[in-house]
């Protein structure tokens, strides 16, 4: 019993080793996020032309620091607007492809593959009255800068078949959440 007495009072120098700095977006033991990604997809490519720091000094007035629930980071919400109209999808539907999707993932300012839902998709609504409509026109006035830079390009391509607009029923929703 003494020795466990003594053993307390002087200093333990088993756990002295200083922890390993991580780097934030490794992946694994030899890549990092960004490097598993191809570089050629749109997704990529778009992410890395928007200028991010837009939204930031827009809309980050709009929240009052140190009062309330933390908020999602402005560059996952600005991506997921974008993303749900890309693809033209619901909400829902953009909350549930994004935890699938690395690229989805990295377009909106991931560093690393997450599992779960990004946010609920109620919070986009909220967002979107939070930025106001000129926060969407802002979004819009990007997307427009980002599409004047290729509008010369040789090699864009146009797509002009129409496709029906299918939302998933409640039904199948609550099925892919469940899995």
């Amino acid at each position: 019993m003494q020795d466990l007495v003594s053993f307390e009072s002087k200093p333990c120098k088993l756990f002295t080793m200083l922890a390993h700095n991580k780097i934030p977006n490794q992946v694994s033991f030899l890549s990092t996020f960004e490097e598993i990604l191809d570089r050629k997809h749109g997704l990529y490519k778009l992410a890395n032309k928007i200028d991010w720091n837009v939204f930031e000094q827009a809309f980050s007035p709009l929240y009052i620091s140190g009062k309330g629930r933390p908020a999602k980071l402005i560059r996952l919400m600005v991506g997921l607007l974008i993303l749900k109209h890309l693809r033209n999808v619901s909400d829902e539907v953009v909350v549930a492809q994004w935890s699938e999707n690395n690229y989805y993932q990295y377009f909106c300012g991931e560093k690393s593959f997450a599992t779960g839902k990004p946010c609920e998709a109620s919070e986009l609504v909220h967002f979107r009255n939070r930025i106001g409509e000129s926060g969407v026109e802002l979004i819009l006035k990007e997307s427009i800068r980002v599409n004047e830079e290729d509008k010369d390009d040789d090699n864009v391509n146009i797509d002009t078949t129409v496709q029906e607009k299918t939302s998933p029923t409640p039904q199948m929703l609550s099925f892919i959440e469940k899995l």
